[in-house]
């Protein structure tokens, strides 16, 4: 089989197209043909590392994020998940073996099944943009451990950065709640990807007064921000939150350091939460888990550009390319075409 690793880290000319012999589900583990492999930000990331050059041994199969058929399993594992189609989250966390590969053994706790209709482009988008939006949107004391219909009726949710791919996962998710979603955007493109997604409001901060127009839609401020941007947007975000509101960040776009007014975040009680999906709670991840399939099931979920999420399809011997169309601030989702 055909797989992309990288011995060292550095830009994306370190990736490498190899040929390996077909992978051994390991016990607990299932082996899993890939058809379709998301490329997300932390991919990139990890691959240039801190500094360039550094060795990685064993060689490094990129990609937490994929979907296809599972065609093997270990020792432990139901024999009755052969031929299942499914999505993969964290596969390559502290692990080498990523998603960037024709077949991919994974733990079987990693794996969830797609539910037929469901594409696989869908299956490949859904890990880390979702199951972070996710957590973002269910940190706060006033919030739902659980999304779903009716979840967040009555909430206002403020998505810094509509237009991404945890943006529209989060627009999707609380829309589907029946919250109140607000998204802010950097210009006109990008607001009509966030409205497609399902925001009801949307604003161009670079040409509205964000807080006045956050002011009109609620007056009382907004329940939780789900923030791309804390360096950046922190004097904003603790003018617009709510007494006892939540700001979860989940980037650091705009900047590594924030400078966060004590007092006034304290006066309102507010909560503020860092979000990295791999080192979130285990229990967090799989209501979070629990309840995109749910979505999923009901069609609550959509990709593609009439999503507001447009994809952008390479070859696995073009993985390289799509490493850096992510570094490059491609709009949507980036992905691997492998089968």
């Amino acid at each position: 089989m055909q797989a992309v690793v990288y011995t060292k880290t550095g830009s994306s000319d370190v990736l490498r197209l190899v040929d390996r012999d077909d992978p051994k589900p390991a016990p607990g583990e299932v082996c899993v043909a890939i058809s379709r492999a998301g490329v997300n930000p932390t991919d990139v990331k990890t691959r240039a590392g801190s500094s360039s050059g550094q060795p990685v041994d064993p060689a490094q199969v990129p990609g937490q994020d994929g979907a296809g058929i599972v065609t093997a399993v270990g020792e432990g594992v139901d024999a009755g998940l052969v031929g299942q189609r499914v999505w993969i989250w964290e596969a390559a966390y502290q692990r080498p073996q990523g998603t960037a590969q024709q077949q991919a053994a994974v733990p079987v706790r990693q794996i969830v099944r797609l539910p037929d209709g469901i594409s696989f482009d869908t299956g490949a988008s859904l890990g880390i943009p979702f199951i972070t939006a996710h957590r973002c949107l269910t940190i706060g004391e006033h919030a739902p451990q659980h999304l779903g219909p009716g979840a967040l009726a009555g909430h206002t949710v403020l998505v810094a950065g509509g237009a991404g791919a945890v943006g529209n996962a989060a627009i999707q998710l609380a829309r589907w709640s029946d919250a109140l979603v607000i998204a802010t955007v950097s210009g006109p493109q990008k607001g009509g990807l966030a409205a497609l997604a399902g925001a009801d409001h949307v604003i161009n901060y670079r040409d509205q007064d964000v807080a006045a127009e956050i002011r009109k839609i609620a007056p009382a401020g907004v329940d939780s921000i789900v923030e791309v941007a804390i360096a950046s947007n922190a004097t904003l975000d603790t003018e617009v939150l709510r007494v006892g509101g939540s700001l979860a960040s989940y980037a650091n776009d705009g900047g590594s350091e924030v400078t966060l007014s004590i007092r006034a975040l304290m006066s309102k009680n507010t909560r503020v939460q860092f979000v990295l999906v791999y080192t979130a709670p285990e229990e967090s991840k799989r209501r979070a888990i629990d309840d995109i399939s749910a979505a999923l099931t009901t069609g609550s979920i959509r990709v593609g550009a009439e999503a507001g999420l447009p994809l952008h399809h390479y070859p696995l011997e073009r993985a390289g390319e799509a490493h850096a169309a992510v570094e490059g601030g491609a709009v949507g989702k980036v992905l691997l075409v492998i089968a």
